[in-house]
């Protein structure tokens, strides 16, 4: 299962909505998260290494369209306080 990070124009993301989408905040911390369905973000602010298993790690941070899939189990290292827009589908 592999995470996707787009850089996106402005009018794509506009298209896609994603400023109307809802608002995550969380501090500096380390988490465990599984994904039951596709989860579509976009990064407003922080910086962000998650551990997607297999020693794969996948770092992102403020303009990044992130992508994870569904069945993802993986551990969030947030390094920088982040902000995001994101979209379950």
């Amino acid at each position: 299962m592999k995470v996707e990070i787009k850089k996106l124009t402005r009018d794509e993301l506009q298209g896609k909505g994603v400023f109307s989408w809802p608002v995550w905040e969380k501090e500096v911390s380390k988490f465990d998260w599984k994904y039951d369905s596709i989860e579509e973000c976009y990064i407003l602010e922080g910086d962000v290494i998650v551990h997607a298993g297999k020693g794969e790690l996948v770092k992102f941070g403020a303009g990044d369209f992130v992508i994870f899939p569904k069945g993802l189990s993986c551990t969030w290292e947030i390094k920088q306080p982040v902000r995001k827009h994101y979209n379950f589908r």
